[in-house]
């Protein structure tokens, strides 16, 4: 898949166990291999000129394509360094690019399954967001179902906070609970059910980055958290910045480049310099990372009242430490851990998560959580385009 921080595709080749479905919940899949292939500066200019600009549609088609074989360029160095025969791989899941999101609406991926199952020889499932929309949901988070059946505690309540270019959080009963359908706008669940929830917090990285772009050009974002360690962030602007009526809104719900956009980051660089004079580049990195911060601790304050006991980070978000210590802060008494310190590598989480997705569709079984994401039940999810 390819996330909106526009990094680059990440892929991972995974085992999961049969049968599998509702019974199988619980029951832990093996990552074989995972990798990260960044986007060229030309690549990543190509869809940031797409998602911000628009394109033409010969623009439109043709990247379509190529991020197409981008796509099974990562699929073939997958088995690479997997050492997996491709006569074992039942399919490949791709979640694609998402290029607009309009929550409850419409939704748009692009990088074309025919050019990956022509260049690989694999079946490829794929579009796995457009069905939960037209069932009425969000399309988002999708990550739930991985979330539930693969990552849950077996005695506690468990919060899986990704800081990707979005965050998004999910709630797990112990031992993954159950889906549900929910009544939209609720958050809280019906007396006596327990059901996983999720929603988008609002933005991981993708404010930050931004913002060390804008001030920093060729770097793609703040290593370790360096530039945010040295500076003082601007409370009255992260105060002002949370009366955004995205933060209020009961959950499910959904963000993403359309709302926290290039016009945002410009927004946020013009409030940063005219709240106070001359604020360094630190200064306004750090003012990222404190929206990030709050934006997320806020939305446990507002929607979670279960008694979630810890919480496992995983994203780019969850390499800066900056941002891993003030969420410590702001979500104490709950333990904050890394996923990586409980699973693995929290940078092939998502990957996986997709992965489960497409096992699920060829198995006949639903891949949204309607309690999630708002949907009128449970869907089977993505089309398969069959290699042969």
């Amino acid at each position: 898949m390819s996330g909106t921080s526009l990094d680059g595709i990440s892929g991972a080749v995974v085992r999961f166990p049969r049968p599998l479905g509702p019974g199988s919940r619980g029951r832990r899949c093996e990552l074989l291999a995972h990798l990260v292939r960044p986007y060229t500066t030309a690549e990543r200019r190509r869809l940031e000129r797409a998602i911000q600009d628009g394109a033409t549609a010969a623009e439109w088609c043709q990247l379509g394509f190529d991020l197409g074989e981008w796509l099974a360029d990562t699929t073939e160095q997958l088995l690479q360094i997997s050492h997996v025969p491709r006569e074992s791989v039942r399919a490949i899941a791709s979640h694609g690019q998402t290029v607009w999101h309009e929550p409850g609406r419409s939704t748009w991926q692009i990088g074309e399954a025919a050019v990956i199952a022509e260049r690989t020889g694999l079946d490829v499932v794929s579009d796995f967001r457009v069905r939960d929309v037209a069932a009425g949901g969000q399309g988002a988070p999708l990550v739930s179902m991985a979330d539930a059946m693969l990552f849950a505690s077996t005695r506690e309540w468990r919060a899986l906070q990704n800081l990707g270019g979005i965050g998004n959080l999910t709630i797990v009963p112990p031992s993954g609970g159950r889906p549900r359908a929910a009544p939209r706008g609720e958050h809280r669940p019906a007396r006596g059910e327990v059901a996983v929830r999720a929603f988008d917090t609002g933005p991981g990285v993708m404010v930050i980055d931004g913002v060390v772009r804008a001030l920093r050009p060729g770097s793609r974002f703040d290593v370790d958290g360096a530039l945010a360690r040295e500076g003082t962030p601007i409370a009255s602007v992260v105060d002002s910045l949370l009366e955004d009526p995205y933060f209020a809104a009961p959950p499910p719900k959904s963000t993403g480049r359309e709302h926290f956009s290039a016009a945002y980051v410009a927004s946020f660089l013009a409030r940063c310099r005219g709240a106070v004079s001359r604020p360094t580049d630190a200064d306004i990195v750090a003012t990222a990372v404190l929206l990030t911060a709050r934006s997320v601790a806020d939305a446990y304050r507002r929607f979670v009242s279960e008694p979630v006991t810890e919480v496992l980070l995983s994203g780019g978000g969850a390499c800066n430490p900056v941002l891993v210590e003030s969420l410590e802060r702001s979500l104490a008494p709950r333990t904050v851990r890394s996923f990586a310190d409980v699973y693995f590598d929290g940078e092939a989480k998502e990957a996986v998560a997709f992965a489960l997705l497409a096992a699920l569709h060829l198995a006949g079984q639903p891949g949204n959580v309607p309690s999630a994401t708002g949907a009128r039940g449970p869907r089977v999810l993505g089309k398969l385009t069959p290699a042969r």
